[in-house]
């Protein structure tokens, strides 16, 4: 069973049942890639502030679809059950781990064209992603922004898996999710299209979003007050 036409039309359905939120001045942060035009139509939606934050899956030994934890800035996520069932070497973590905060850093670089990440201190933070399947991502996501001290983080997303949203209702102030099939074998399987989204989607839509708030005369990201600027990852 389908439930969702494409990533945009998840994004719309999604923002119905956010609507209240329009009026607290919401930042949106979508999770790229595939969160991003998620992301970009609950912002539309909601008329708030769009920004990203990049996570990288850590990829199981043999099966790199599998996470056995994630990264995100500032953070390294690790599932430990996954990996004493897998029997992880502490090389390969430290190893993945390695790569995968190079890709971030040069993600982060691209998506940015040197804008200031969004200003979410006290705000009330809408996450978005375009599923659930092990968590991992999303959890990695939500310890990097507790170290910004939003006011409320909202996980939104369009279909999960129901043990991995049932998990997730504690890391976070609410959780909407659309569906949670009984039979979830993959995020794909809510979408009649579910084509990947490239770097050059997130780009453009980023970069849409920074022209329309220039020429609206309306911010879309606030620099921090602090740093003037965006945070380095690490």
């Amino acid at each position: 069973m389908t439930y969702f036409l494409d990533r945009r039309d998840a994004g719309r359905r999604l923002a119905q049942q956010l609507a209240k939120y329009r009026d607290t001045r919401p930042v949106v942060i979508g999770l790229p890639r595939g969160g991003v035009p998620v992301a970009d139509e609950v912002a539309r939606a909601l008329n708030a502030v769009l920004d990203v934050l990049v996570v990288r899956k850590l990829g199981a030994p043999g099966n790199p679809e599998f996470a056995i934890g994630a990264i995100a800035p500032g953070v390294t996520h690790l599932e430990r059950d996954h990996l004493q069932a897998l029997n992880v070497p502490t090389a390969f973590v430290q190893h993945a781990v390695a790569r995968e905060q190079a890709e971030l850093r040069r993600r982060e670089q691209l998506f940015r064209e040197g804008r200031p990440e969004a200003e979410v201190g006290g705000k009330t933070v809408i996450l978005v992603d375009d599923g659930l399947a092990t968590g991992a991502s999303v959890k990695a996501a939500v310890k990097s922004l507790r170290a910004r001290s939003p006011g409320r983080i909202v996980l939104a997303v369009p279909i999960g898996a129901p043990d991995t949203v049932t998990d997730l209702r504690a890391e976070v102030d609410e959780l909407v999710c659309l569906e949670t099939p009984a039979f979830f074998r993959a995020v794909g399987q809510g979408y009649v299209d579910f084509s990947p989204t490239s770097d050059t989607d997130v780009v453009r839509i980023l970069r849409g979003r920074h022209m329309e708030a220039e020429e609206g005369d309306v911010r879309l990201t606030e620099p921090s007050a602090s740093s003037g600027g965006g945070r380095s990852s690490t």
